[in-house]
């Protein structure tokens, strides 16, 4: 049993620079100096809990807490498309187990920032109304959670503490750029196309039945404004400071305007008297206080791309100075910047990038890999070619230069990922279960902080024609977590994930994409559907050679090329996993003993159809 204890002022606190926020800032870092410790069960530890040494060694494990478990029900509907399914903080508090099963060392949590209350459509959690508050629809007992709002607290805090117990960390989604839909347009009810000329739109501030009041036009000045209403903390309690004109959809920048019905933030709001940034502050200040009262280990930051692009960084960088002071080392910051193809965007959100003027800025740590995971489903499906996902890798590596200090860096820049929240299919769609294995093989085999979003070790494989298709009840089966430790792709990952623990380069080694030959004269990617794709992870003196055939029909037998110093003619290597074992077949045919072709140092391989080999 977890240990109740008391986490900071029992009364919810208003505002975000008052008493109460301060008091809980301060005793976190009181908590670090004396180098207290929390108890869980028979389990203590430091608290705030520490910082592990790199993130590389970790594999996240994402989930959205209304869909992954609700420990007293089946769920009211199976259809992803309704409102609020059940899903709570004690249900996830009840399978911490099961994550860790997977090899998995933290979990990122969907927002749990309170939402305007009466909408149905908000269970994702991307809808704040009260930035110090915690949603109270995801505890045991709503309705005694959003009456007594440290009810919620202790009930995430104790969430947070059993993760921490089981030696995991903690990762909370969070939303930078807007607020929930907490007024309404004259005239255009949710939403308004974009305005940019003239004054702004004239706007209707929502009640506590989130209903548009006709007089409630400045939320200044509205009288008594109850603590379910309006915007919270205190501080944002202006017009000025959102954005009001309507959907960025329209607009010309894509750091102004709101995002469909969530109303934009006024970011770049600038105080002239003083140079200071209202609206940054107060955002800063709120995220600081939830690391301070629920011990969080890191940020993932939702639609980072649409805030202007030094706010993103000095956001960050704040969130890291916070977290030092309180004694976490290594707090993680990665944001979502939806680029498939241009890297040299992505590059301008993380780490130091000496390409720009204010390199004494350091942004994000790490950014979500949306290339990579384009081009592993593209190459692993037999829609692509592996010199696609080669080349583009090539080209990472060149644009990097301004941000890494060595190659085998850049696996610490990117969360890679097979599937999330905001796409129309699962990963397993519509494909052989071999094929999702070895797409799986090379998440955990690639440079990255791998990220596993839940139900795809299940098998989900739902589609259509919007991201509710991929938002299903985990728990919708009854009998999901009994079976679950056996299912073929928990399986999968929960080997490659000790594979990856048991051999550091597969952590933090340089990546290097293989060259191929069928006849030791030719040498090449494989630049047609269906190819070999062949990679390298090295460290120091070890190399692991990855291979994976991504025809579904034909066997293939190449040389690849390898480390001549680390492998030289006449070494042997054998095979560490094959992803096919995991399907029932038989053991994969070891490669042959090195040899020089073309004066390179080539192994022979000869493997199947859709199997992924891991040579060592």
């Amino acid at each position: 049993m977890s240990t109740t204890r008391v986490i900071g002022p029992q009364t919810n606190p208003t505002r975000v620079f008052g008493r109460e926020a301060n008091q809980v800032i301060a005793q976190a870092k009181a908590d670090a100096l004396a180098q207290r410790t929390t108890t869980v069960g028979n389990v203590s530890f430091r608290t705030p809990f520490p910082s592990p040494e790199d993130w590389r060694d970790q594999l996240i494990y994402f989930l959205l807490v209304d869909r992954f478990n609700n420990p007293n029900a089946s769920p009211r509907q199976l259809d992803p498309y309704l409102p609020y399914q059940g899903g709570s903080f004690e249900g996830i508090r009840q399978q911490v187990d099961y994550i860790r099963g997977l090899g998995s060392g933290a979990i990122w949590i969907s927002p749990v920032l309170m939402n305007p209350q009466k909408f149905l459509d908000y269970y994702g959690g991307y809808a704040t109304q009260d930035f110090l508050r915690i949603d109270p629809r995801f505890c045991t007992n709503p309705a005694q959670a959003l009456a007594q709002p440290e009810v919620a607290d202790q009930e995430f805090r104790r969430l947070v503490d059993e993760i921490h117990a089981k030696g995991m960390h903690v990762i909370l989604d969070i939303v930078l750029n807007h607020a929930g839909d907490l007024f309404n347009y004259e005239g255009m009810r949710d939403a308004a196309p974009w305005k940019g000329d003239g004054p702004e739109y004239k706007i209707y501030w929502r009640d506590s039945n989130n209903n548009p009041q006709g007089t409630w036009t400045d939320i200044a000045q509205v009288p008594n404004l109850p603590r379910d209403a309006g915007v919270w903390p205190a501080e944002l309690q202006r017009n000025d400071y959102f954005r009001r004109r309507g959907d960025v959809a329209g607009s010309p920048d894509v750091t102004k305007g709101d995002f469909s019905s969530l109303k934009e933030l006024v970011t770049e709001y600038l105080k002239t008297d003083d140079g200071t940034y209202p609206v940054r502050d107060i955002l800063i200040r709120a995220y600081q206080y939830l690391i301070a009262k629920f011990d969080i280990d890191g940020f993932r930051v939702d639609t980072l791309m649409y805030v202007e692009r030094d706010f993103a960084r000095s956001f960050a960088n704040a969130m890291r100075e916070f977290a030092l002071s309180i004694g976490k080392k290594n707090f993680f910051t990665f944001g979502e910047v939806w680029m498939d193809d241009d890297e040299t965007k992505i590059a301008a959100y993380v780490g130091r990038d000496t390409a720009y003027d204010d390199v004494g800025i350091i942004g994000a740590d790490a950014n979500l890999d949306f290339p990579l995971r384009r081009r592993i489903e593209g190459v692993c499906k037999g829609s692509m070619p592996p010199a696609e996902l080669a080349s583009h890798m090539d080209y990472r590596r060149e644009v990097q230069k301004t941000v890494l200090s060595s190659h085998g860096d850049v696996g610490a820049y990117f969360v890679t990922f097979l599937e999330n929240h905001d796409l129309s299919y699962r990963y397993a769609a519509g494909c052989q279960a071999e094929q999702v294995t070895l797409a799986i093989s090379c998440l955990l085999t690639l440079q990255g902080v791998p990220c596993i979003y839940y139900g795809m070790e299940q098998g989900l494989n739902d589609s259509g024609t919007s991201r509710e298709s991929v938002r299903e009840c985990l728990w919708r089966n009854p009998d999901v977590f009994n079976q679950s430790p056996q299912h073929i792709y928990y399986q999968a990952i929960a080997q490659l994930t000790a594979l990856r623990a048991g051999n550091p380069a597969l952590r933090y080694g340089r990546q290097y994409f293989r060259q191929l030959t069928g006849n030791n004269v030719d040498f090449g990617y494989s630049s047609y559907l269906g190819g070999v794709l062949a990679y390298s992870r090295v460290l120091n003196d070890r190399e692991l050679v990855v291979v994976g055939n991504t025809s579904q029909a034909c066997s293939a037998t190449v040389s690849v090329v390898v480390d001549r110093q680390i492998n030289p003619p006449g070494q042997a290597l054998t095979v560490l996993f094959s992803n096919l074992v995991l399907h029932g077949a038989a053991p994969a045919t070891p490669p042959g003993a090195a040899y020089l072709a073309g004066g390179c140092s080539v192994v022979p391989v000869t493997i199947r159809p859709m199997e992924l080999l891991v040579l060592g």
